[in-house]
């Protein structure tokens, strides 16, 4: 598959943007494996007669402990399923967060949880040794099959009582959250999350294509199949919400958890009470699986692909080793997160990792490209690709709004940041300082390379200043260089690019 490179001072300059978008990478399959580790841990907590969060005869069970078609509005209870994933209550199987003190003293790693992240990551090598051959091969499944079971639970969600009432809440729009801050975050970080953006992903994956292959047509219904299926998944969830509301004679707002707490204890609530409860447990579980494992593999995908480009003979001649090496060290800085108190670690890595950093280095990436490189020039690039030029509204919208859209966001979330750790536990004053570290250690290498650059580059300092600013369009002598098929490019041995003939 054909490899394409823009060789301009401008690329080289941001290259900072690639190493902080590895690291990132690094701290997101720390924290969202063991995730994926939660639900091969239920996948297989699946098989059996009946699901172990079904009753409240388990070894496991509290006191407090009541079916949840016998929870009542106004008396504290806790049901199986919520003591089957252990939110901080005295029992639970899965995490058991109760054998630690929160990130002061976590407690020894849970064998079965180490276990179930390991079988992730040896899934994921599998998926990634041979490159986009064999991650091609696997998205065929992760990509393909959570839509099959989006619609069986979708048929089955709908067929509820009480899914009427969710649908309807879902759908009707609460215009006063516009000016809550928290919501915009969140939309951002599920469209960075969910489309990779920022991730390198779509950067890795898509430098695989033809030269004049439809980017632009690819951009629109790769944005709108997310969009929609998110949308579709929402009607999946809040269906069911709308049962568990009608069960429990609560609210929907009463009902519904954020985070982990919905996927782990609602959903599988939900299923509990449903006939064939293990069946639409499994088919639950491994569409959870399936999807993380997607997600998982662009991020890794991305930055294995940036090392072996820029160390072709180093890493990119023994992809197999050097896959296999990192993905074991990611693998030992993830067993923190297996530990009893891991949990906390998780929602730590989740918002300081990529949940801050992301946002930063996708604006960087959009001045970079429409600020510095300039956006004509970027546009003028993908004409020659496709045959035609982008439209004035794209270009307004990569030149002014959606930089400033971006920036605007990343200081909302700098600034409530601590709120979006949640309320159920407090965060000891040096975890929040480790946080700003591994935040701004993904951030530094972009200035750290700037830095560098302008060092080595010869002339006097502002002579200096202004090469390193100064971009090489393809029309100022540059050129896009063809790698042929090799799954690596090496810059010095490439040919020009092949226009296509109505470029």
């Amino acid at each position: 598959m054909a490899r394409y490179n823009d060789v301009n001072n401008s690329n080289i300059l941001f290259s900072g943007v690639g190493y902080a978008i590895c690291l990132i990478d690094i701290y997101m399959g720390m924290y969202y494996n063991t995730i994926i580790g939660w639900a091969l841990y239920y996948l297989i907590a699946s098989f059996q007669s009946e699901l172990p969060w079904t009753q409240c005869t388990n070894s496991w069970n509290t006191p407090s402990c009541r079916p949840v078609t016998e929870l009542l509005p106004n008396i504290s209870a806790s049901s199986p399923a919520r003591e089957f994933f252990d939110p901080q209550v005295k029992g639970g199987e899965v995490l058991e967060q109760y054998k630690s003190d929160g990130l002061n003293r976590m407690g020894p790693i849970k064998p079965a949880l180490a276990l179930c992240v390991f079988a992730v990551f040896v899934l994921v090598y599998f998926s990634l040794w041979k490159g986009v051959r064999s991650t091609g091969k696997a998205v065929w499944i992760t990509a393909l099959a959570p839509y099959v079971v989006l619609i069986i639970l979708l048929a089955r969600g709908v067929s509820l009582p009480g899914a009427a009432e969710g649908v309807r809440y879902y759908l009707t729009p609460e215009w006063a959250k516009l000016y809550n801050s928290k919501v915009w975050i969140d939309a951002a970080s599920q469209i960075f999350f969910s489309l990779g953006p920022g991730f390198g992903t779509l950067l890795a994956l898509s430098s695989y294509n033809k030269f004049n292959n439809n980017c632009y047509r690819d951009a629109i219904i790769t944005s709108t199949i997310n969009c929609l299926t998110s949308f579709l998944a929402g009607f999946v969830i809040f269906s069911v919400l709308g049962y568990m509301a009608h069960v429990q004679h609560k609210s929907i707002e009463q009902v519904g958890l954020e985070g982990p707490g919905l996927v782990f204890i609602v959903y599988p609530e939900a299923i509990a009470t449903m006939s064939g409860s293990v069946f639409w447990s499994i088919i639950f579980f491994l569409m959870l699986i399936t999807l993380g494992l997607d997600s998982t593999f662009g991020g890794l995908e991305a930055m294995i692909t940036a090392l072996c480009d820029e160390y072709p003979k180093a890493l990119g001649r023994h992809r197999e080793t050097f896959v296999a090496a990192l993905l074991f060290g990611i693998y030992i800085c993830a067993l923190p997160t297996t530990t009893y108190g891991g949990v906390y670690l998780v929602n730590m890595l989740n918002i300081y990792g990529p949940g801050l950093a992301i946002l930063f280095v996708v604006f960087v990436e959009a001045a970079g490209v429409c600020w510095i490189y300039g956006t004509d020039n970027f546009a003028r690039d993908i004409e020659k690709m496709i045959g035609h030029r982008p439209g004035i509204f794209w270009r307004i919208c990569w030149k002014y709004i959606s930089p400033l859209f971006i920036l605007i966001i990343f200081v909302f979330s700098l600034l409530s940041h601590e709120e979006m750790l949640g309320s159920e536990y407090a965060y000891p004053e040096w975890s929040l300082q480790v946080g700003y570290v591994l935040t701004a250690s993904s951030i530094i290498c972009i200035p750290l390379y700037i830095i560098y650059k302008f060092a080595t580059t010869p002339g006097s300092l502002v002579q200096r200043w202004k090469m390193i600013w100064q971009a090489e369009h393809s029309s100022d002598g540059s050129t896009l260089t063809y790698c042929g098929e090799a799954p690596r490019c090496d810059l010095r041995t490439a040919s020009p690019a092949p226009i296509p003939s109505n470029g």
